[in-house]
C-alpha cells in the first residue's frame, strides 16, 4: 500500500486517527467547512434549477492547501468527515475543490465513517469504504439552500422595517415564536386561589403526612376549597370529629410496580439531561461531548471514550450490547441483569443513518477510573452517558406502592400515600431527571400500618396555594419542545438556542429563556405578516421534505421550487408593510394628553407607550405604568449644585443630577468587580467586569469615557508571547476549547490555556496573523462590543457623546461594497 491521505474535520481527532492507523496513513484535518454559498445576492439562482454559487472559506484556506499539497505524494484519498449529512457534504466540497484543482486525476477517493474513535471501529471502517452519498449532500445542499434564501430575504427587510442588523432564519424564526408564545401565556395568566387541607401524623415514632382527598362524601377538587375562611371551617370539623372518635386506618391497598430503564441518550435526550442534571447549556453539552468522541488524554493513550454525539437513534450495536451485559453481570450479579437484551425503537421515522445511541466505547473505563483523568465538565458528561448507557440495559425496578384511607367514622377522608422499593434494578446505577420540580406522592416513604388501628395527630393544617403559570423554557424544555414539533434536527438545536441569544432575541434568567423586547417585536412582526413560515407544521414539514430527499424519495429542486414560488410572492407584498405598522402594536387605550390612541413601540431602550399622534403630540410613559417622579436622593450634585436623583436607565437604576440635560453628571449605584489589571491602553485605569443591557459580562477600563478600552474575555496579566501586549484574554471555542488569546487585532495570536512554553513556541512557528482590517485602533474592541461598552457606560449621557466614530468609504466602489452586504445566515 502506498501512502494514503485521511481528510478528517477536527485536528483532535486527527491525532488520535493517524496513530490508529500507522505510518502509512497522513490524517488532516479540514477544520469544518471548506466551501460555502457566495455571501451575496445570487448565490441561489432561482431563475435556472436553484443553482447554487459557492467559494472557498477565506479562514480554512491554508487548511485545504495543506491537503492539497500531502495529496501530491499520495496515490489515494480517504474522506473521514463526521457521519451525517454535513459532514457527507464536506466531503464533496473538498472533492470538488480538488477536483477543481486537478489533483484528482489517477487517484481512488474512498469515503468512511467512524461512529466511534477507537483502534477496531477506525480499522474496520478503512476495511469497508464507499462511495460519497449523493442523497445526502443533495439534503445538505437543499437545506443550506432554504436557509439563505429564507435569511438573504427575510432579513433585509427587518432591517428597513425594525432594526438594521436583524436576523431571520427559517427555524429559529420558530423556535422564537415558542418563547414569545410562552410569555404571552404567562404575563395573561390569572392566578386562582385555594386551599388544601393536610395532616401531620405518628405511628408509634414513625412520622407520615396526608391529605384530605373526601369531604362530605364526595371527592375534593382543586378549587372546592377557594379561601381561607372555608378551609379553617373545615379544619375545626375535623379537629372536632379526631377529639371524639380519634383518628383510624380504614383501608390500605398495596399494589406491585415495575419501573423501567430509560433509553440510551440521542443528541436531545443528552441535552435534556445535562440541562437538568449538571447545569449545561445545549452549546456546552455539545462541545464537550465533541472532545469526548474526538478523543481525549487519559494518561497513557489518547482515545475517544463515546460513540458519534449526532444521532436520534437509540439502538445499539451487537457487541455494544454484550459488552454491557457482561459488564453488569460481572458487576451486580444475574439479578440486575434481564433475560435477553432490551432493544429500543427509534420514535422518529427520520432518524439518522446508521447511527448509534451515545454510549461510551468501552464501558470498562468506568467513571471511577477516569476520576481525576478528564478534566471536571468531560468527566461530569461522560460520568452521565456511561450511566445512562449501563442502566438502559438493567434490569427493571420493583416498587410497592401503599396507598391508605383514614378517618374518624365521619363525612371525610385523609389519604397517605406512599411506597418503597423493594429491588432497586437499574436504579442502582442511574435515575432519569424531571424538567419540573414536583414532589410525588408516591416517592414518600410510609410506616406499616394496618386497617383498623389508630395512630396519632400532631397537627391538622390549612395550606394556602395559587396556580401557577406555565414555566418558561429551559434548554431542557426547550430542546425537548422542539424535537416534538419535529423543528430542527439533532445537530441544529444548540445552534438554534445559540443564534437567538447571539441576535439578542432571548435572554437568560435563572437559567430560563426570556424574549427580549427586539425578540418579541421580532417575532411578532414575523407571526403577524408570515405567520405560515414560522408556523410548526410548516417548520417541522420542511424537516420532512428533507428528509425524504436525504432517503432519495425526492428530488431537491422540485422541493425547493415549491417552497419558493409562495413564499416570494409574499415578499414582494409585504414590501409595502409600513415601519410603524411593523414595531407598533396599538392600544385599547386613548392618549391622555390628545385623546388618540396609544400604542407600543420599540425603541433604543426597549418596548414603550406613546401617542399614534406623534409628533404632533408627545406623550410617552415606561411599558409598566404612568411614569414617576424622579426619587430624591438627599444630596446635591457636586458639579451645579442641584439635586441629585435617583433613575433608571437601560442598564438598570443610577444617579442623576435632577438638571439633566443641561448637568450631565452621573454615578453608579453599584461598583463594578475589580480585576485587579491596568489597562493597557491608558496604563491609568483598572479594568472592570460589566455587564451589557443583554446580561453579557465584558470588561472595560473604569475612566471610560476618557478611555474606552474593552474586552469580551476576562483579562489575563501574561505578555502576548508574539508581539508583548501586556495582557491576554481567556476565551472559550467549541473547536479549541479553552484557550488564551491576544486582544491586538493585528497579532490575535491564540495558543491552548494549559499549553507548556514548547508548545506556545511550536505554536509561534507556524502562527500568521490575520490581515489588516482598517482602522488600526481598533485593538480589542470588537465592533459589537465597542457600541455596547460606551452606552452601558454613558448612562443617559447625550446621543452624540456615544456615537462610535466609523470611517466613511472614499469611492464608489467602496460606497456599492457597504450597500451591498447582505447578512450571514443561519437555520
Amino acid at each position: 500500500m502506498g501512502q494514503q491521505l485521511v481528510v478528517v474535520e477536527s485536528p483532535a481527532k486527527a491525532k488520535t486517527i493517524e496513530k490508529y492507523l500507522g505510518k502509512d496513513f497522513t490524517v488532516l484535518a479540514s477544520y469544518g467547512h471548506v466551501r460555502d454559498l457566495l455571501p451575496k445576492e445570487g448565490a441561489v439562482d432561482t431563475e435556472h434549477g436553484f443553482a447554487m454559487r459557492y467559494a472557498e472559506i477565506e479562514r480554512n484556506r491554508r487548511h485545504v492547501d495543506a491537503i492539497a499539497k500531502a495529496l501530491r505524494s499520495a496515490d489515494a484519498l480517504w474522506l473521514a468527515t463526521d457521519p451525517d449529512r454535513e459532514g457527507e457534504a464536506i466531503s464533496w466540497h473538498l472533492v470538488e475543490l480538488l477536483r477543481e484543482k486537478g489533483l484528482l486525476e489517477g487517484r481512488a477517493v474512498h469515503r468512511v465513517v467512524f461512529h466511534e474513535i477507537t483502534q477496531k471501529a477506525v480499522r474496520e471502517a478503512i476495511a469497508h469504504p464507499r462511495e460519497i452519498a449523493g442523497d445526502l449532500v443533495n439534503a445538505q445542499q437543499a437545506r443550506r439552500a432554504l436557509d439563505y434564501l429564507v435569511g438573504f430575504n427575510l432579513s433585509p427587510l427587518l432591517w428597513r422595517k425594525v432594526r438594521p442588523g436583524l436576523s431571520a432564519g427559517r427555524v429559529q424564526s420558530a423556535a422564537l415564536r415558542l418563547v414569545c408564545e410562552r410569555e404571552d401565556e404567562i404575563e395573561a395568566f390569572v392566578r386562582q386561589e385555594y386551599w388544601t387541607i393536610g395532616a401531620h401524623l405518628r405511628r408509634g415514632e414513625d412520622p407520615f403526612t396526608a391529605r384530605l382527598t373526601h369531604w362530605q362524601q364526595q371527592k375534593l377538587e382543586q378549587f372546592d376549597i377557594v379561601d381561607g375562611e372555608r378551609a379553617e371551617e373545615i379544619r375545626q370539623a375535623i379537629l372536632a370529629d379526631i377529639a371524639a372518635g380519634g383518628l383510624r386506618v380504614r383501608k390500605v391497598e398495596r399494589k406491585n410496580r415495575q419501573r423501567q430503564p430509560a433509553a440510551p441518550f440521542t443528541t436531545s435526550t443528552l441535552q435534556q439531561e445535562a440541562s437538568r442534571k449538571l447545569g449545561f447549556s445545549a452549546s456546552r453539552t455539545m462541545r464537550v461531548a465533541q472532545q469526548l468522541y474526538e478523543g481525549v488524554s487519559i494518561g497513557t493513550e489518547t482515545v475517544g471514550l463515546i460513540t458519534y454525539m449526532r444521532t436520534d437513534a437509540v439502538n445499539l450495536a451487537e457487541e455494544a450490547l454484550t459488552s454491557l451485559r457482561s459488564f453488569i453481570l460481572g458487576h451486580y450479579g444475574a439479578d440486575f441483569l434481564p433475560a435477553e437484551a432490551r432493544r429500543y425503537q427509534t420514535k422518529s421515522k427520520n432518524a439518522q443513518e446508521a447511527h448509534e445511541a451515545i454510549r461510551p466505547t468501552d464501558v470498562q473505563r468506568t467513571p471511577e477510573k477516569l476520576r481525576g483523568v478528564l478534566e471536571r465538565d468531560l468527566w461530569r458528561l461522560y460520568d452521565l452517558i456511561w450511566k445512562r448507557a449501563v442502566a438502559c440495559q438493567m434490569a427493571a425496578a420493583r416498587l410497592d406502592l401503599v396507598a391508605a384511607d383514614l378517618d374518624a367514622d365521619s363525612h371525610w377522608t385523609l389519604r397517605a400515600n406512599g411506597s418503597t422499593v423493594t429491588f432497586p434494578g437499574f436504579m442502582a446505577v442511574y435515575l432519569e431527571g424531571r424538567d419540573e420540580a414536583a414532589e410525588e406522592d408516591e416517592e414518600r416513604l410510609l410506616p406499616p400500618l394496618r386497617e383498623g388501628e389508630s395512630v396519632a395527630v400532631d397537627a391538622v393544617l390549612g395550606e394556602q396555594h395559587f396556580t401557577e403559570p406555565p414555566p418558561r423554557y429551559s434548554d431542557a424544555t426547550l430542546v425537548k419542545t422542539l424535537e416534538a414539533h419535529g423543528i430542527g434536527r439533532p445537530s441544529t438545536y444548540a445552534s438554534i438556542i445559540q443564534t437567538l441569544q447571539n441576535r439578542e432575541y432571548v435572554e437568560v434568567q435563572q437559567r430560563r429563556f426570556v424574549p427580549t423586547d427586539l425578540g418579541r417585536v421580532v417575532g411578532r412582526f414575523l407571526i403577524q405578516h408570515f405567520e405560515r413560515y414560522v408556523d410548526y407544521g410548516f417548520t417541522a414539514g420542511m424537516e420532512d421534505e428533507l428528509d425524504a430527499i436525504a432517503r432519495g424519495e425526492k428530488q431537491w429542486q422540485p422541493v425547493l421550487a415549491q417552497f419558493w414560488g409562495p413564499f416570494h410572492e409574499l415578499l414582494e407584498e409585504k414590501a409595502n408593510v409600513s415601519r410603524q405598522e411593523a414595531t407598533s402594536e396599538a392600544l385599547d387605550e386613548d392618549c391622555p394628553e390628545c385623546g388618540k390612541k396609544l400604542l407600543v413601540k420599540l425603541g433604543r431602550h426597549g418596548r414603550f407607550i406613546a401617542c399614534s399622534g406623534f409628533p404632533e403630540c408627545h406623550y410617552a410613559r415606561p411599558l409598566e405604568g404612568p411614569r414617576d417622579a424622579p426619587e430624591p436622593v438627599g444630596r446635591d450634585c457636586p458639579d451645579c449644585g442641584q439635586p441629585l436623583v435617583y433613575k433608571t436607565g437601560r442598564y438598570g437604576r443610577f444617579i442623576s443630577c435632577s438638571a439633566y440635560p443641561q448637568c450631565k453628571y452621573i454615578e453608579a449605584l453599584n461598583k463594578p468587580k475589580g480585576t485587579g489589571i491596568t489597562c493597557p491602553q491608558c496604563k491609568v485605569g483598572e479594568l472592570v467586569e460589566k455587564r451589557s443591557r443583554y446580561g453579557k459580562i465584558f470588561y472595560s477600563c473604569d475612566t471610560y469615557p476618557k478611555c474606552s478600552y474593552a474586552l469580551w474575555g476576562p483579562p489575563l496579566q501574561r505578555p502576548c508571547p508574539r508581539c508583548a501586549w501586556p495582557i491576554l484574554y481567556q476565551k472559550s471555542t467549541k473547536r479549541r476549547g479553552e484557550e488564551l488569546v491576544c486582544p491586538q487585532a493585528e497579532c490575535a495570536f491564540h495558543f491552548p490555556a494549559a499549553a507548556e512554553d514548547a508548545e506556545v513556541q511550536r505554536l509561534l512557528a507556524d502562527y500568521t496573523p490575520p490581515p489588516p482590517k482598517g482602522d488600526a485602533d481598533a485593538t480589542a474592541r470588537p465592533r459589537r462590543a465597542a457600541k455596547t461598552v460606551k452606552k452601558a457606560a454613558a448612562g443617559p449621557k447625550s446621543a452624540a457623546a456615544a456615537k462610535t466614530v466609523r470611517s466613511k468609504p472614499t469611492s464608489k466602489a467602496a460606497t456599492k461594497s457597504k450597500t451591498s452586504k447582505k447578512p450571514t445566515v443561519k437555520a
